[in-house]
């Protein structure tokens, strides 16, 4: 059950609707609205919240801070390609913005956003510039996922710095050897800042939501390609987002339910075969870095920890598999 709380004096369709999932983020939210909604904009806006049942008075926040703001309240959580969805089915905008609430959103970002897509009607979705909250570049925007670049990932290798060409290659998924500082055509495009037009979602469709957390964006941005839209990187203003930059806790679930969505993006895309190989690359992973996190806790303090996550990680993911378990 879900519950719209929606402000009735909009009498103009808006150029942006922007959607922001929360879950328990109450402060990280106000200080995203309040970026977006307490400064002049050069572009009609409508910004709508969907709260996944949050236990900390998000909800509350909003509606007794931001009243202009269109509130959907869930008394679950739905995860975040289904929350979305909800916010897309009630958007009034020209183009749709997907935004986390762990952002800032600096200067005129939005209006160049849309101005953006604007003048490049052959362009289906874009992405912006995204700092960590240092203000230094942050690594947003990728190449598809393919069991390769899925393979260097996991290796390792992608952190050689020397031979430049071997660095190029090795890093070419994370796209390690770009700055973010150029335009530049994409595979897939981060939903921290993820903004498309109407066009393309009336077309593709919303989000997966089999996909309860990771891997929604990076299906969504494969079927904008498949259906002949172009998806670019273009630094026409800046975003800060926390979620990449802070130290968070090791997090065995979370590593599952991001190995679940590699999994299920290899099977939905590339057959059985291509998921079963990602499954097997996956595991390869943290079967290793639990082995050599365990000989490096005989002699580093802190190490067992690591070690114990990614035990927990590789056993989870047998066991998600196991008959009767596997999504």
């Amino acid at each position: 059950m879900t519950t719209p709380d929606a402000p009735s004096d909009l009498t103009a369709a808006p150029d942006l609707s922007i959607v922001i999932v929360n879950w328990n983020t109450i402060d990280l939210l106000r200080d995203v609205l309040a970026s977006v909604l307490s400064v002049p904009l050069s572009v009609r806006c409508e910004v709508i919240v969907i709260d996944n049942a949050s236990a900390d008075g998000s909800a509350e926040m909003v509606a007794a801070e931001f009243p202009g703001a269109i509130l959907i309240r869930n008394d679950e959580n739905r995860g975040f390609a289904a929350a979305n969805n909800q916010g897309f089915a009630v958007a009034g905008g020209r183009h749709i913005l997907l935004l986390n609430s762990d952002t800032i959103v600096l200067g005129d970002v939005l209006g160049a956003s849309v101005r953006y897509l604007d003048s490049h009607p052959d362009v289906g979705a874009m992405g912006c510039r995204v700092l960590n909250p240092d203000r230094t570049m942050q690594r947003t925007c990728a190449m598809w996922p393919s069991l390769p670049n899925l393979m260097l990932l996991a290796s390792g290798l992608w952190k050689v710095r020397r031979p430049s060409w071997f660095a190029r290659h090795a890093g070419r998924y994370q796209m390690m050897d770009w700055q973010r500082d150029s335009e530049r055509e994409v595979d897939s495009i981060s939903g921290c800042y993820l903004m498309l037009r109407r066009e393309v979602l009336d077309r593709i469709g919303p989000l997966d939501e089999a996909f309860f957390f990771f891997g929604e964006e990076t299906d969504w941005c494969r079927r904008m390609r498949d259906a002949g839209w172009r998806l670019m990187f273009a630094p026409v203003g800046e975003i800060v987002h926390y979620g990449s930059a802070s130290a968070r806790k090791l997090n065995h679930r979370r590593d599952l339910l991001l190995t679940d969505a590699m999994v299920r993006l290899h099977r939905k895309h590339d057959g059985r075969l291509a998921a079963a190989a990602a499954w097997t690359i996956l595991l390869a992973f943290n079967v290793s870095r639990a082995a050599g996190w365990s000989v490096a806790s005989l002699l580093r303090r802190g190490a067992g920890d690591r070690a114990r996550h990614f035990r927990r990680v590789a056993t989870g993911q047998v066991a998600a598999a196991l008959p009767g378990r596997s999504g």
